[in-house]
């Protein structure tokens, strides 16, 4: 089958992966940046900074979740060429989006103190007052959060994918100059670090706002759609949002369980762990990267009964991931050892860090192009329960115990974490290749 009589060339694919690619690697380098800022703000400001962003992470998820539940919706329509529902849609997603973000605000501003007694204790009172501080402050951002997603779904819907990476570029580039002045300026602690986050994420949201009311796009804004509740229209969003949102709380919940029994091991397992995680997001950039161009191209294909074509891209989506991520993977192993030039640790924890990176991208490059980008396209089929129930199933009974099993009973430290790891991404893979050929994710329709 020919590129050329498909509905997405060679071309469009690059020119869609590409932009992805290179935002994801922007946002990855600038967090390194801002952490490196922070640090000079004071540790009760960095200890602040990453327990409250941990919290954060949580709502983040859930505004994502949505986000990829009306994008899926959206580029249905627009497989279909139906342009009205498509705008109406994404209007609805933005409607819905800002006022489930201000509830959430509301009640983080208004509880916010309690919240974070809850879920981190009795920590000393100079790290708390950093918390509460950050915590407000981000929470008039959530917001300008979930404004900023919606719009980005919408272009990335319509593979306009460069339009974000430059709005990406932007927004960091006043985050980081912002938490410069912030810090070493205005000397504001905490508060000159988020503060500039605010602001970069409300110049996001209003730029992409802007450029979604343009009436030249295939999909646009509408005012009337905007300020009224459709509910069969939000049922289609939903039906995708709240199972992936799920998913994404049950990962997070076990990732926290994982952190428990990582304390277990004795401080420098602790610290190789640390280091190697790090290493590892910047490696699984490419896998990621890839999510939202399956929901588009899998999205369009289904949205106009194209399952011929929706067979054709996951296959060949799937080639590219796995081609992508294998290079970086290599690439990210290879300059490992220079990365540990950087940190001031024990040669024995530099060793454990080199096994643990090996361990992940090996199978970061092999498998999660299946367990993480094709599970994307099943969901952008429709096929949100199998994929859910897949993942929740398999991040509890693979990941957490066996990461219990070989981490404490077997005495395999963080290297047990780590196999667990991957064993949950090759249950995975091996369970979503097959729902891929069983062909049964092209029976269900989304709008």
């Amino acid at each position: 089958m020919e590129d050329k009589q498909m509905p997405f060339s060679g071309k469009d694919l690059r020119e869609m992966i590409v932009p992805l690619f290179l935002e994801q690697l922007l946002v990855m380098l600038v967090g390194i940046a801002d952490t490196l800022v922070v640090s000079y703000a004071g540790e009760a400001a960095v200890s602040g900074v990453s327990l409250v962003n941990q919290f954060n992470t949580i709502f983040i998820y859930l505004f994502t979740a949505l986000a990829s539940g009306g994008a899926v919706v959206i580029s249905q329509y627009i497989g279909r060429k139906d342009s009205e529902n498509a705008g109406e849609s994404a209007s609805q997603l933005l409607m819905f989006g800002t006022v489930f973000s201000m509830v959430i605000a509301v009640l983080v501003l208004v509880g916010n103190k309690g919240m974070l007694r809850l879920l981190f204790g009795k920590v000393e009172d100079s790290v708390m007052a950093a918390c509460i501080t950050y915590l407000k402050i981000s929470a008039y951002s959530y917001p300008a959060l979930a404004i900023y997603n919606a719009g980005a779904a919408v272009y990335r819907s319509l593979g306009k994918t460069n339009v974000t990476m430059y709005i990406s570029v932007l927004s960091n580039i006043i985050n980081v100059v912002g938490n410069v002045i912030g810090v070493f300026v205005l000397r504001a602690g905490v508060a000159g670090v988020a503060w500039p986050s605010l602001i970069a994420r409300t110049f996001s949201a209003v730029v992409i706002t802007i450029l979604c009311f343009r009436k030249k796009n295939e999909v646009a804004y509408r005012t009337g759609w905007i300020f009224k509740w459709n509910t069969d229209c939000l049922k289609k969003i939903w039906n995708v949002a709240i199972p992936n949102g799920v998913e994404n709380g049950i990962f997070q919940l076990v990732k926290v369980a994982l952190s428990s029994i990582v304390a277990l091991f004795g401080t420098y397992q602790i610290a190789a762990n640390g280091v190697a995680q790090s290493i590892w997001s910047l490696a699984a950039l490419a896998g990621v990267a890839m999510g939202p161009a399956f929901i588009t191209v899998i999205g369009q294909c289904m949205g106009n009964k194209d399952t011929e074509a929706a067979d054709y891209y996951l296959t060949k989506l799937s080639k590219i991931t796995l081609l992508l991520s294998s290079a970086w993977n290599l690439l990210i192993f290879l300059f490992t050892p220079l990365f540990l030039r950087f940190y001031a640790l024990e040669p024995q924890t530099k060793q454990l860090v080199i096994w643990l990176v090996l361990i992940h991208n090996v199978f970061n490059a092999v498998a999660f192009p299946f367990s993480g980008a094709l599970s994307n396209g099943l969901r952008a089929a429709g096929d949100v329960k199998f994929t859910m129930y897949v993942s929740v199933i398999s991040t509890i009974a693979g990941r957490l115990f066996l990461s219990y099993l070989l981490g404490i009973v077997l005495h395999m430290g963080v290297i047990g974490i780590a196999v667990a790891m991957v064993c949950d991404w090759i249950i995975r893979a091996v369970i979503f290749i097959w729902r891929q050929k069983s062909g049964k994710w092209k029976e269900f329709e989304v709008v």
